[in-house]
């Protein structure tokens, strides 16, 4: 039987229960992790150390917990990966879950024993058509704005009901994704993905949280509600192309080459039409498609 990780031991999937007082039910207080992975006695999670860094840096910065430690989660996700009952050399979906806990976060704030909630649990990895990657898919606009004087903005909480709507809309419309704006109707990204535009052979993507002052360089600037995406990162680094780091209208992406969404559960994908406005000429481009074939054999 499949094993999931709960605070600090491993028990059956159909035992793992947390406290009906849990901040993470109660209020949504908590942040997650979506890691792809394969799984096996060599199991291995694509830029692990990212994801585990990332959960713990906003755990600390939103005052969730300053007692998580990436390692420690890291060697915890291997683990509950081997004990997945998973396929040798599968691919996998790890979900790490880090709520509050029992935390009355108005009488307990900072109390020094307080322990979050840590779960982590496996599955096989989401099977997305091919023809998704090979035709591209379309997008719809979300009524969603996204506010940058949000403090939780940026972060990866549990508090996604507002973007599943829009996902459930998108699906009604036969799209596959919804692109969120900012209240200054800049754009933040997709749903549940990261963007990015080609322009003249070279990449353009919304300033995310964390490169304000780079880009302002090193001065005041208002905070970015856009999440700094793992595979976003992956895609900066290794495209091999020039980035701008922009804030990007809906101009920027109907008039673009390319259109392109990343998260860690597709790795790479191509947008042909926003609503009914054609993008790109209507197919994958050659960037979209390089960068596809390079996610797939990176992740491999």
């Amino acid at each position: 039987m499949s094993s999931v990780f709960l605070d600090g031991g491993f028990v059956d999937q159909n035992d793992a229960r947390v406290s009906a007082f849990d901040a993470g039910l109660q209020h949504a207080v908590g942040l997650f992790e979506t890691m792809h992975a394969v799984a096996g006695n060599e199991s291995r999670v694509f830029l692990l150390e990212r994801h585990t860094a990332r959960l713990a840096e906003s755990a600390r910065e939103l005052g969730l917990s300053d007692s998580l430690r990436a390692g420690a989660l890291g060697e915890a996700v291997i683990e509950t990966l081997k004990r997945s009952g998973l396929p040798e050399g599968s691919r996998a979906r790890v979900r790490l879950t880090v709520t509050g806990g029992d935390l009355n976060l108005l009488q307990a704030a900072g109390a020094p024993n307080h322990r979050p909630t840590v779960l982590i649990q496996c599955q096989p990895a989401t099977e997305y058509p091919e023809a998704m990657f090979e035709r591209g898919i379309t997008a719809t606009v979300a009524d969603l704005r996204v506010n940058p004087l949000d403090p939780t903005q940026g972060h990866k909480t549990l508090a996604y009901w507002s973007r599943l709507r829009e996902l459930q809309s998108a699906a009604r419309k036969g799209a596959g994704e919804s692109i969120v704006f900012q209240v200054s109707n800049h754009v933040a990204g997709g749903c549940v993905s990261n963007l990015f535009v080609v322009l003249d052979g070279m990449l353009h993507t919304p300033i995310a949280r964390g490169e304000e002052a780079e880009i302002a360089g090193g001065k005041p600037a208002l905070p970015s509600p856009v999440l700094p995406g793992i595979t976003r990162s992956w895609v900066l680094a290794e495209s091999g192309l020039g980035c701008v780091r922009r804030m990007l209208t809906i101009d920027d992406v109907l008039d673009a080459d390319e259109v392109i969404l990343t998260n860690s559960s597709w790795g790479v994908l191509p947008v042909v039409w926003v609503e009914k406005e054609e993008v790109g000429g209507g197919s994958p481009g050659p960037i979209a498609r390089d960068l596809r074939a390079r996610w797939l054999d990176a992740t491999a």
